[in-house]
């Protein structure tokens, strides 16, 4: 079953083909993850994934979602994520983060609080953006970045990679998608500048080619970079398919070993037809177009599922989400399914 076979990209080899795609939890203190990151990230360690990737973690304090999200834009915080990943090591898995910055969906609430804008009175902050185009309804105008301020944000990005590998991480992943900051300067429903950063395609992607390219040269050889991106807008004028195979070409000649492919979260109220698998095809197209690893995600529930679109070659992992939220050793349970032996740890043998 391909869906168990190993995986290899540059020096890291991951035991399968299953991996845990970024959830934030907005449980974290000044950025700093805890005793939640722990368990939550090593029990799906121990479930069988052959990748953990941690949530998105803010290279700004400006960057955060929320609050409660972790970082990696203070020296503290490599102290505060190394015990986890010395964890997911010792269970066989791979270790990975996102590297993110929310832009102008910063400063919003927890959502089991509503995840509205917060004001200053309650802790919120002015967010940044491509330009002053609030998100939604309710969220205030953010400040434009200007030229300075980008070649900053470049900066972060690589100082947040120097602290990943500071931590142990194996991979590290731009968060180029689902409307944050990245994502932001490529559609042009987000972005109306008129400098070098925005207008043109060329001109639209020319901060995240920057930060990549940051990135990649400060990564070691040896451990694989990936890019998450949202294949498009789900909206009229907005970034497509067409452009994230152009842009996917970029990332191959710059260094990024998979792109890890979503969509959506660019504008509010787009109609998307959620169904399983539904962003697979973009996945698809992107790595038979470039010839680049993909990684799928989106609703992907099903171990024979899961199974078919890796030896249908549409992608080269599947990442998943809600499901490894609602069971954590859905890898085990696919292994049983596919009639595939994974073995358990020690502590754990005497349940199989």
């Amino acid at each position: 079953m391909k869906l168990f076979q190993p995986f290899r990209l540059r020096q890291i080899e991951f035991r399968n083909r299953i991996a845990v795609s970024s959830m934030c939890e907005y449980s974290a203190v000044d950025g700093h993850p805890g005793t939640w990151h722990l368990v939550h990230l090593g029990s799906r360690a121990v479930g069988g994934a052959a990748l953990v990737m941690a949530e998105a973690s803010a290279v700004q304090e400006l960057g955060r979602i929320s609050p409660g999200d972790t970082g990696l834009y203070m020296d503290s915080h490599i102290d505060a994520w190394k015990p986890i990943v010395q964890f997911l090591k010792e269970q066989g898995a791979a270790t990975g983060i996102q590297l993110a910055h929310a832009g102008r969906k910063a400063s919003t609430d927890a959502p089991w609080r509503g995840g509205k804008p917060l004001s200053k009175q309650h802790g919120g902050w002015m967010a940044v953006a491509p330009s002053a185009l609030p998100f939604d309804e309710g969220y205030p105008a953010p400040k434009e970045l200007t030229a300075v301020e980008l070649d900053q944000v470049i900066k972060d990005f690589e100082t947040a990679a120097h602290r990943a590998l500071a931590a142990g991480f194996q991979i590290v992943e731009l968060h180029a998608a689902h409307g944050y900051l990245l994502h932001q300067f490529l559609s042009p429903l987000s972005n109306h500048r008129t400098d070098l950063y925005g207008g043109s395609f060329q001109n639209r992607i020319r901060l995240l080619i920057r930060v990549t390219q940051a990135v990649r040269e400060v990564w070691p050889e040896s451990y694989p970079l990936f890019v998450r991106i949202s294949a498009t807008d789900w909206a009229e004028g907005g970034w497509d398919l067409e452009q994230s195979i152009e842009l996917s070409r970029r990332f191959k000649g710059i260094g990024v070993d998979l792109v890890d492919v979503s969509s959506g979260g660019a504008v509010p109220n787009v109609k998307i037809p959620v169904g399983p698998g539904y962003q697979v095809e973009f996945a698809e197209a992107i790595r038979k177009e470039v010839g680049i690893a993909t990684g799928a995600v989106g609703m992907i529930t099903d171990p024979a599922q899961a199974d078919t679109i890796l030896s249908s070659e549409q992608a080269d992992m599947v990442f998943l989400a809600r499901e490894l939220l609602r069971d954590p050793y859905w890898p085990r349970r696919a292994a049983k399914a596919l009639n595939v032996e994974l073995k358990p740890p020690p502590q754990y043998a005497r349940a199989w």
